[in-house]
């Protein structure tokens, strides 16, 4: 029984928010009735048609269609044009209210108003003279203004009880990201920030912005082994429930891999897998894992692992936490996979923003006791290596991975670099990924500079590693 203000730029969704807001009257059986300036019915019928709506139920008074009448009977009278107008449009809109009997109203837009009112005093007289009519007749109303006579309209702003923004960002590659804001809403402790929207056949999608405290849990303690004892002994036993963690390393060290031993260690004990692959197609990754010995279909054929491809140039952060949480709030997944963070970086509109989501989404996992494995690529091959964005902070176990040499030939070595939730090796094995799977070795004690890319052998000729089948 209010007035709301929903603003934005033309094509931010405004009217299929509107739209969607009588639609859903009617379904509870209220009457709706739309006052369009600026769309004709039938633009609005066609727009209805996309989203596979039906108008039938819902009253449409276009008030372009009189525009030219209400102009010809003002110019034979002593008063102004504008005031004649306003005041004529003010007398048809409640004639019509008062017919239809609506019990929720869309008013698009109220440009059109301002600019009828000539001044911003008669333009807050019409809102307030509005607002005190539908309240008496226990309307809710949407103002929609689309920001075209003035930016943000504080004379509404004033008037409103709650006020919505919605915003489009426009970036050089990719499709448009879509946020939605409340800028007021008087008695109600509501969400605020940014909010990710999308607008899909049936209506508007909203993404809440991600609040971990508001999913508080208390995670079961316990580990998830991988099944091969020597990279469970660098872990002291393997990935802690609620924890998240980091395999960072150059492309092509094998991090993948890894990952997807836990995966599978996790389907083997009957839990589910969601695996979100950004870098690489799920027909490849299959491949891949044929090519390792790593069975996934079985799983997969289970339902016990989800692979899915993830289009960075299209997704929202906004979706993605959203999916997130809909397969570990509601199916029940206990281990989640993001391959690789550089794919998600740029799902990101800025880096500061990465951070904070990130932030709330591993705080999240990590309260529902949920094993979460990320991997990154570092720019450069040996030597001196860089990461695009510095997440280590985030992470509770982080696993290095790193290339290195020992008698022409190229190597790979893994480390666990941190681990908060307990002890560690402070050891550095060399690995290696074939036909037969990923395989650990012993501990290169007799090497020195290993994580330099080019390590120096000090112990005895005889002592030389043997290549790892």
């Amino acid at each position: 029984h209010s007035l709301y203000s929903v603003q934005g730029e033309p094509g931010t969704g405004k009217t299929t928010l509107a739209l969607q807001f009588l639609l859903e009257g009617i379904r509870r059986e209220e009457r709706g009735l739309y006052i369009t300036f600026s769309e004709t019915k039938q633009e609005l019928e066609r727009a209805a048609t996309a989203h596979a709506w039906d108008l039938a139920k819902l009253e449409i008074i276009d008030l372009s269609l009189m525009e030219d009448q209400l102009r010809k009977e003002s110019q034979n009278t002593l008063f102004h044009s504008s005031e004649m107008e306003l005041t004529q449009v003010s007398d048809l809109i409640m004639r019509q209210i008062e017919l239809v009997r609506p019990e929720r109203i869309v008013f698009d837009s109220v440009s059109e108003m301002r600019l009828l009112s000539g001044s911003p005093l008669r333009y807050r007289r019409q809102i307030l003279m509005l607002k005190q009519a539908l309240a008496k007749l226990r309307i809710t109303a949407l103002f929609l203004d689309d920001l075209t006579v003035s930016g943000q309209d504080l004379q509404i702003h004033s008037i409103a009880h709650g006020v919505i923004n919605l915003s489009r960002l426009d970036h050089d590659f990719g499709g448009e990201r879509r946020r939605l804001r409340m800028i007021k809403l008087r008695g109600v402790k509501f969400v605020g920030g940014y909010h990710d929207f999308e607008i899909e056949t049936g209506g508007i999608v909203v993404h809440p912005r991600m609040i971990s405290a508001q999913h508080g849990n208390d995670p079961t303690p316990g580990q998830l082994a991988s099944g091969n004892r020597e990279l469970d002994l660098l872990l002291d036993g393997g990935l802690d429930r609620g924890t998240a963690n980091l395999f960072i390393g150059p492309a092509g060290t094998g991090k993948s891999t890894l990952a997807l031993k836990y995966a599978l260690a996790a389907t083997i004990k009957g839990e589910k897998v969601a695996y979100f692959t950004f870098d690489e197609t799920a027909t490849n990754l299959k491949k891949r894992c044929k090519a390792l010995n790593m069975d996934i279909d079985t799983p997969m054929a289970q339902g016990l692992l989800m692979i899915r491809k993830v289009d960075p140039a299209e997704i929202s952060p906004g979706a993605f936490g959203a999916l997130i949480q809909e397969l570990v709030g509601h199916q029940d997944y206990r281990v989640v996979a993001i391959d690789s963070l550089n794919g998600y970086i740029q799902a990101m509109p800025q880096e500061q923003f990465l951070l904070l989501q990130l932030h709330e989404l591993l705080a999240y996992l990590n309260n529902q006791g949920i094993v979460t494995i990320m991997t990154i690529a570092q720019a450069g091959m040996i030597g001196s290596m860089t990461s695009p964005v510095d997440l280590t902070y985030l992470a509770d176990t982080v696993i290095l991975t790193r290339f290195f040499e020992s008698q022409g030939a190229v190597k790979k070595a893994v480390s666990v670099i941190k681990k908060r939730t307990g002890n560690h090796e402070n050891t550095i094995r060399e690995y290696s990924v074939g036909g037969d799977g990923l395989n650990v070795g012993p501990v290169l004690s007799n090497f020195q500079g290993v994580l330099t890319g080019v390590p120096r052998f000090r112990g005895d000729a005889g002592e030389i590693l043997k290549p790892l089948r």
